[in-house]
This record gives C-alpha cells, sequence and structure tokens, in this order.
C-alpha cells in the first residue's frame, strides 16, 4: 500500500494549490490512501467546515490536525460528526470536541491513523504522548498504523519515531513548516521523517507574511498575521507499507512547486 503523507496546509493559497496538484500527484504514484495535516487551513489559523471540506474533496482521505485544532468553533460539531478527521488524542477526552484516531476500511487491509501532540515547548498540559499510545497500541486490530505527531521539538519526534520503530507502520511529525531531509525506515520497519513541511507560500516564513514576522523579531511586539498569497508549494512523503506485515518498506520525500 502507498500511503501519501502532507503537511500543514496553510489557508486558502495553500489549499487552492493542494486542490491543483494532488490528483495528478496520486494518480502518477498510484497512490492508496491520502492524509493530510489540515489545522492551519482556514485563512488566520484553525480549521474550519469549509477548509476541511475543501482538503476533502481535493483528494484527502484523513485529515489530522495539532494545537490550533480548537480555534475556531465552528468546527466543533465537525469533528464530532466526521469520522475522517482527528485531533490529538491527548487531549482531555472529556471535555474535548472530536476524536484522536480513526480506522479507513480499504477492504483489503484496515488503516489506523492516530493524531498525537508533544510537550516540549508547545504545551505540557497534554498527557504523556508516550504513554497515551503505549496504551492504545495493543488495543488495535489493524496491521498498519500512522501516527502523526504533532510537536515542536526534534528532538522529542526522533524520540518518538525510535520508540515506536516495530511497533507501527510510520511516524511523520507536523507543526514546524519546514520538511526535515530524513525520511527513512528505520530498522524495526517503520517508515519516519521529522517534519513533513508544509503546503503553502514559499516566500514566507511558515505561511505568514516574512515582513510581518521580520518586524515582530526585530521590535519584540506582538502583530497580527497575515497570511501570503504568492507561489506555493507542497511538501510530503510517501510511505510504502507491506499490507501483510505493516512494514515500510520505503519513505520518499518531495516538493511540488
Amino acid at each position: 500500500m502507498r500511503i501519501l503523507c502532507i503537511g500543514d496546509v496553510v489557508g486558502s493559497a495553500g489549499c487552492e494549490f493542494l486542490r491543483s496538484h494532488l490528483p495528478a500527484f496520486k494518480k502518477l504514484h498510484k497512490v492508496d490512501l491520502t492524509i493530510v495535516n489540515g489545522e492551519n487551513s482556514a485563512d488566520g489559523n484553525g480549521i474550519t467546515p469549509r477548509s476541511a471540506d475543501h482538503l476533502f474533496t481535493s483528494g484527502a482521505d484523513v485529515i489530522t490536525l495539532g494545537n490550533h485544532s480548537f480555534r475556531r468553533a465552528e468546527v466543533y460539531s465537525y469533528l464530532d460528526e466526521n469520522p475522517y478527521i482527528i485531533r490529538p488524542m491527548n487531549f482531555p477526552s472529556a471535555t474535548t470536541p472530536g476524536k484522536g484516531m480513526c480506522t479507513v476500511d480499504m477492504g483489503y487491509a484496515q488503516v489506523t491513523v492516530i493524531n498525537l501532540m508533544g510537550q516540549e515547548s508547545i504545551d505540557a498540559h497534554l498527557d504523556n504522548p508516550f504513554s497515551a499510545i503505549e496504551r492504545l497500541l495493543p488495543t488495535l486490530d489493524s496491521k498498519i498504523v500512522l501516527l502523526d505527531f504533532h510537536a515542536e521539538a526534534t528532538s522529542e519526534k526522533r524520540a518518538m519515531g525510535l520508540f515506536l520503530d516495530g511497533k507501527v507502520s510510520a511516524v511523520f511529525g507536523t507543526h514546524t513548516h519546514v520538511m526535515t531531509a530524513d525520511a527513512e525506515v528505520l530498522p524495526g520497519g517503520t517508515g519516519y521523517i521529522t517534519d513533513l513541511g508544509m503546503t503553502g507560500a514559499i516566500d514566507s516564513v511558515l505561511g505568514v507574511k516574512k515582513d510581518i514576522i521580520i518586524n515582530r523579531f526585530l521590535t519584540k511586539l506582538p502583530a497580527r498575521f497575515e497570511l501570503e498569497k504568492s507561489a506555493c508549494k507542497m511538501n510530503c512523503t510517501l510511505f510504502d507499507i507491506d499490507n501483510a506485515t505493516g512494514k515500510c518498506t520505503s519513505a520518499t520525500s518531495y516538493e511540488l512547486r
């Protein structure tokens, strides 16, 4: 099975670029399942029902989220109703809309996708992601399991990949919007990349207009973010998974412009 994982889609510009490039890429590379991180797909930040629908109709099979999951209150009921959009499972389950995992029945195989958020330099008030997935894995029936680990620290992402090596099919990091050059298959057969990157404006700082961010660093003053809407790119990683064993056989990154 070929599973495509796409980095954080940023705003309407990223959404439109995804729509114009994803179908052809999926056809060319014979992609079976597509996972898209959509937590920044709405202009401003967060995700709305409209931006989520746009991602699904553009070719996403599963949408994962992150620390901006709940920025937009209008998406709360959508998270409860749509089984294929998931937020980090280590948010408090009793008080948080949505769910932290989903299973896609492909007919010939079941694929479980899990979303977790890190704790280092991002949000220390969540359940420990390592403990959370350690408790979850023995309860799963799927041989093919993928994790979107939405985290800031590369060390935490790398540690999670090695912690889960041989236990899941692939671990891919999101959140930092910069693709790392380390797509690989770990010794135990788990596909891994520290960060997928982003789908959004090239001439920007993580999708935001560069002058705003540069001035913020110069002055140390708060500023209202405005998304850049010029030429875009799409960062993604393609994992080949053995259906019988759930092991990853290759991990290859791409950047479309």
